[in-house]
């Protein structure tokens, strides 16, 4: 092998390792932000940042509204079909709940990065909202917007 290759490929795999360690870390040390659950019946609006989604968001924000769920069923019903959609999902940890409200820590396969997805159960619209944000970082190539639009699919099928 070339010794000039050879040296190169060495320090890019140094270089892999120092920055999948980095991340590693970086993810280990994220906490949930304070903003996390309700405040006045209402989920935190989204950062300025592209890499979260919520239902509550100003429909002219493109960015960060997603659509809500309208439901027919009784809310306790409802609650246990997310619950049993999240179940079925892998790295995902339910953190905390009451009668109407959800908080769910996904973590990422890789590099072990962790989102925070909430649910909350509005009775007095009939709505199911939704707000999932990474905790670190700037974009998250979509993937909250993906997560909650594929438990949206599945929460309509559980209801069917």
């Amino acid at each position: 092998m070339n010794p000039k290759f050879k040296s190169f490929c060495i320090r890019f795999s140094v270089l892999v390792l120092v920055l999948a360690g980095t991340m590693a870390f970086i993810s280990c040390m994220s906490e949930a932000p304070e903003n996390i659950g309700l405040q006045n019946g209402k989920l935190a609006d989204c950062p300025s940042s592209p890499n979260c989604v919520c239902s509550q968001q100003d429909k002219s924000d493109k960015k960060h509204f997603i659509e809500a769920l309208s439901y027919q069923a009784e809310p306790a019903v409802v609650m246990s079909n997310i619950k049993e959609v999240l179940n079925s999902m892998s790295r995902t940890k339910v953190i905390s709940e009451s009668e109407n409200y959800l908080h769910v820590e996904c973590t990422s396969l890789i590099f072990r990065f962790k989102d925070d997805l909430e649910f909350f159960i509005d009775t007095e619209q009939q709505k199911i909202h939704f707000r999932s944000a990474s905790r670190v970082g700037h974009s998250d190539l979509g993937v909250n917007r993906k997560r909650v639009e594929e438990i949206k699919k599945k929460i309509l099928a559980s209801m069917e």
